[in-house]
């Protein structure tokens, strides 16, 4: 017994044999083959992003197994579409049954388009057969939005991509895009004898011409910039490696004392609000004795990759607010920010009032979002899959070009900006004439890789600014912090910042807020020539400390006037920009004017 427990203790001692070395499967691999294999997936996904317009194959597909999922597993949902499939077509044949019968109720219809939709609004829709071509059409597409939605266990934006790329798909097939389905080009070819679609075919060839030219849309070079568009006198006055400050000459004897900062957008050139002439917001301010500082951003090249949001600040709004300053000493200044520049703005405002510096006397935020949360369309394409994708793409290129961006905001607009114009151009004949603002739609800029991605990850996809998580110096600003007065400006049909988005600024500041809301989209609702009469829009203000109203209790209650917003703001900027006094010098004292607007970045490409 004894010699069984020492022999037991012994094996208990003995000391565990030394690891064996690992299997050669198991090595790491050497960091120059991870390095490469993970050059090789970036390189495969850049070049794929070619193909697919920035827009992430995985994302959409990960949305549509999602979709499925919850569709294959809802067999409650799939006979409702079943029942929904055979009451529509008994809708459909009731309905043609009747038109044969009764052709007097040519009228009726089975189901009517959307307000929106303008495809099938020509009467020669009403008549047979192309009511019935039409109405199956609109039925087919309501289908399969029951089809796209409400199937249980799909997160929310797996189901909004999904139900938006099935009426994408479903747009291409509209018969309003068919020269056999489309009366009204049927009708127009008889007239012509086919001339329509030889005009067409001309201007289908001529603009594929100006593609493989890598020219503009034809009809552009009739608005060159510094010539036709972007031509309010002015001075370059100050210039870093991201942007040139444009001082724009007074028109009046006298100015209003504090002068205004305008901030666009770097997504495209900033002369939007500098169109022609008659259609400037600048010239209207400048001709109405208000002093205009506008920021011209620098097109960012390979070498500008590591450019950040940070980076912007600091050298676009900031080193502005500085020239500014010795401008015009000791006085305040009203900032304007458009678009993402708004957005750049008040990220710079916020931090601004967290470090107690008063500079600002007002903001203006025009078709401007800080709360991305319900930012539209657009975030149907953002989510860590399609992040990784476009960083994969930028790392390749140093930056995100603006052809790689306009596919996903003409895909947003796709029945106006795709089916409609090439309908109206291929197969009417018909060029419809380029205006100021299109030319300056097609004038794009790049965007730094860094920044872009700081931007979608922080603002759109973890929305860090609106929910008090984005840091500027090492700490995290609060949009609550800014107390300057604020107008805020929504358009009703906007695609890229929607109105109720917009709104959101009333949730994130306490102070005075006036809100208006336009008629028109993301870029004619804010360039609103006061002399077009259609313009309307409402206005309402919040004053500090005012109970909170949701966006549809604003609507019903906001006043509505006839004209451009433009004469509601310059009469609050007026109201909040001190005395007329003598124009500021053009330039800071001791430094030296660099050139005359519109200076040297605009012409970029």
């Amino acid at each position: 017994m004894a010699d069984d427990v020492t022999n037991l203790q012994a094996s208990v001692r003995k000391p565990a044999p030394p690891p064996t070395a690992p299997s050669p499967d198991f090595e790491p691999d050497p960091v120059g083959y991870t390095a490469l294999f993970s050059v090789l997936d970036r390189a495969m996904h850049a070049n794929m992003a070619r193909f697919t317009l920035g827009l992430s194959p995985r994302a959409m597909m990960s949305a549509y197994l999602d979709w499925l999922g919850g569709l294959a597993f809802s067999p409650g949902k799939q006979a409702q579409l079943v029942h929904k499939a055979q009451r529509k077509w008994l809708r459909l044949m009731t309905h043609a049954q009747m038109r044969l019968l009764h052709p007097e109720a040519a009228e009726e219809c089975c189901i009517e388009p959307l307000p929106q939709d303008h495809r099938f609004h020509d009467p020669a829709w009403k008549e047979t057969p192309f009511s019935l071509i039409y109405q199956s059409f609109l039925l087919t597409q309501q289908w399969w939005h029951n089809a796209t939605t409400g199937a249980n266990g799909v997160t929310p934006q797996s189901e909004r991509a999904v139900e938006f790329a099935a009426r994408q798909w479903l747009d291409v097939f509209s018969p309003s895009n068919f020269l056999c389905t489309n009366p009204v080009v049927l009708a127009k070819t008889m007239r012509e004898g086919g001339q329509n679609l030889l005009s067409g075919a001309a201007l289908f060839a001529e603009d594929v011409q100006a593609l493989m030219a890598g020219r503009g849309p034809v009809g552009a070079e009739q608005f060159k910039v510094g010539e036709q568009v972007a031509i309010t006198p002015g001075s370059v006055v100050y210039r870093n490696r991201l942007i040139e400050l444009v001082q724009y000459a007074p028109t009046t004897d006298k100015v209003r004392r504090e002068p205004v900062l305008i901030v666009p957008a770097w997504i495209m050139k900033y002369y939007v609000l500098d169109l022609s002439p008659g259609n400037s917001l600048v010239k209207y301010l400048v001709d109405r004795g208000h002093t205009v500082f506008m920021i011209s951003w620098k097109n960012p090249e390979e070498d500008d990759r590591d450019l950040s949001m940070d980076d912007y600040r600091r050298l676009g709004p900031l080193a502005a607010l500085d020239v500014i300053g010795k401008i015009a000493p000791n006085e305040k200044v009203h900032g304007v920010g458009y678009c993402i520049g708004g957005t750049l703005l008040a990220i710079t405002a916020a931090a601004m009032a967290r470090d107690e510096d008063e500079r600002f006397k007002s903001l203006s935020f025009l078709a401007t979002q800080v709360d991305f949360d319900e930012a539209g369309e657009l975030m149907l394409f953002i989510n860590e899959k399609e992040i990784a994708f476009l960083e994969d793409l930028m790392w390749e290129q140093g930056f995100l070009d603006s052809r790689q961006m306009a596919g996903a905001f003409q895909i947003l607009r796709s029945n106006d900006l795709i089916w409609s114009r090439m309908v109206n151009e291929y197969l009417m004949g018909e060029r419809a004439p380029m205006s100021d603002l299109s030319a300056w739609n097609a004038d794009g800029t790049r965007m730094p890789a860094k920044m872009h991605s700081e931007y979608l990850e922080q603002l759109f996809l973890h929305n860090d600014l609106a929910e008090g998580r984005y840091v500027v110096d090492e700490s995290a600003i609060a949009l609550e912090d800014i107390r300057a007065p604020l107008f805020v400006v929504g358009t009703e049909t906007d695609h890229v910042a929607p109105w109720r988005s917009v709104y959101k600024f009333h949730s994130l500041t306490e102070g005075e807020l006036t809100f208006v809301l336009t008629n028109g989209g993301h870029n004619a609702g804010v360039v609103a020539d006061p002399k077009d009469d259609w313009r309307k829009y409402r206005v309402a203000t919040r004053e500090p400390g005012a109970r909170h109203r949701d966006p549809d209790q604003w609507l019903t209650q906001a006043v509505e006037r006839r004209g451009s917003w433009w004469s509601e703001w310059l009469a609050w900027l007026d109201a909040r920009s001190g005395e007329l006094v003598a124009p500021p010098p053009m330039g800071a004292p001791g430094r030296e004017i660099l050139e005359d607007a519109p200076g040297t970045y605009v012409y970029q490409r």
